[in-house]
């Protein structure tokens, strides 16, 4: 996404949240306060949407990166390990104080 679209897509967000606001205050009853809540409403959606989209965009950018930093680093055969060395080791369980230990 471009610089010029983020910009237009909160700026779009945002004017729908102003025009909410005068709508529920330049329009009176009940269709000024119902168009004042759509326009609010449908503005902090978009605002919301977007902001999950820029966090989505910006994990694929740290990805991509990532691989062709993995892609032109140089591939070093290296020691072969064993089979069991890339488990990991299961933490013991700690008695609580006070409790027994069971023998069975």
């Amino acid at each position: 996404m471009s610089r010029a679209n983020r910009i237009a897509s909160f700026g779009s967000a945002g004017l729908l949240v102003i025009a909410g606001a005068l709508c529920s205050a330049l329009l009176r009853g009940l269709a000024g306060q119902l168009a004042g809540f759509v326009l609010i409403g449908l503005g902090l959606i978009l605002a919301t949407a977007l902001v999950f989209l820029e966090v989505g965009l910006s994990e694929d950018r740290e990805r991509a990166r990532e691989e062709r930093q993995r892609a032109m680093a140089p591939s070093s055969p290296g020691p072969a390990q064993p089979p069991s060395a890339g488990r990991l080791k299961r933490p013991g369980v700690q008695r609580a104080r006070d409790h027994r230990r069971r023998l069975s």
